[in-house]
């Protein structure tokens, strides 16, 4: 290594040293910021009773009424209940393919690498953001008001809020595309639909796509809730068993939706890694 080599590294060193030294947060800073935390822990769980005499008192209780789940009952009502979890299953699905659809446009609308017009791409994005503010049970409630009870109510609910969330995520990974490809489109005289076609959707929907699917796996779970103020499916048998204190039906359906959830996990998150696998091979320059 010559001295001029040398001498350089030594000063690349230096400089790297002080970028680190003058990184590092202040120490008393630190301390602070964990006082205020711990401090805010201790009195959220006074304030709400995890420390205290009625969070005690629950405990035998609790525990009693797991005692009364097991072993679990009503296997007789078995067709019934399979019958109801797939009409949730069926529900998360459809209210995330609708919302899916929507979310395509909504997303493309919401990025800024495709909407240059800063003010109507703020507007979608404040849209994006309200359709995805409210949860899906008071989504659940207003559907149900409009259209009656039934899955329908449930499928409405999951799309709307499903439409905002994913915008979000399709809108984040437009903007985190790679510009190379889009700019090699557009050199050839492609048009701005066609760079969109060939430069960006096939990086951005392996992405997409896996979102949907988690989308789905987590909805799977909602829609159990939203049977719950008449969407149907199997949390309305839920509640029922849960109204008349029958712990034992009740655990039997629980047991259903926790291996109905856990298949889908496995099967979405399998198709997760496949989707990502494959659209990094695809983005992977010759």
């Amino acid at each position: 290594m010559t001295v001029e080599a040398a001498t350089a590294e030594a000063e690349r060193r230096q400089r790297l040293a002080r970028a680190l030294v003058s990184g590092r947060p202040d120490p008393w800073l630190l301390r602070l910021a964990l006082l205020a935390a711990v401090a805010l822990l201790v009195f959220a769980a006074m304030r709400f009773d995890l420390i205290g005499a009625k969070f005690a008192a629950g405990l035998p209780k609790l525990a009693d009424a797991a005692s009364m789940m097991v072993p679990p009952r009503g296997w007789q009502h078995l067709p019934e209940w399979l019958n109801a979890l797939a009409e949730t299953i069926a529900m998360a699905f459809m209210g995330t393919l609708l919302g899916a659809i929507a979310a395509v446009p909504l997303g493309f609308a919401c990025a800024r690498n495709t909407l240059p017009l800063r003010a109507l791409q703020f507007g979608f994005r404040r849209f994006a953001d309200s359709l995805r503010s409210l949860d899906h049970l008071i989504w659940a409630i207003v559907f149900v008001r409009a259209v009656g009870l039934g899955p329908l109510a449930g499928i409405m609910a999951i799309a709307v809020v499903d439409a905002g969330t994913l915008a979000k995520l399709y809108s984040e990974a437009i903007e985190n595309v790679d510009r190379r490809p889009l700019e090699g489109a557009r050199s050839t005289g492609a048009s701005e639909p066609e760079t969109i076609r060939w430069g960006l959707l096939p990086q951005v929907l392996p992405n997409m796509l896996a979102s949907t699917l988690y989308m789905w796996e987590s909805n799977t779970r909602s829609a159990t809730i939203l049977g719950i103020v008449g969407a149907g499916g199997i949390g309305y048998q839920l509640s029922d068993r849960l109204r008349v204190y029958d712990w034992g039906e009740a655990s039997t359906i629980i047991l259903l939706i926790l291996i109905a959830v856990y298949a889908i996990d496995l099967i979405s998150a399998r198709l997760r890694r496949a989707l990502i696998r494959g659209g990094e091979s695809a983005a992977r320059p010759i």
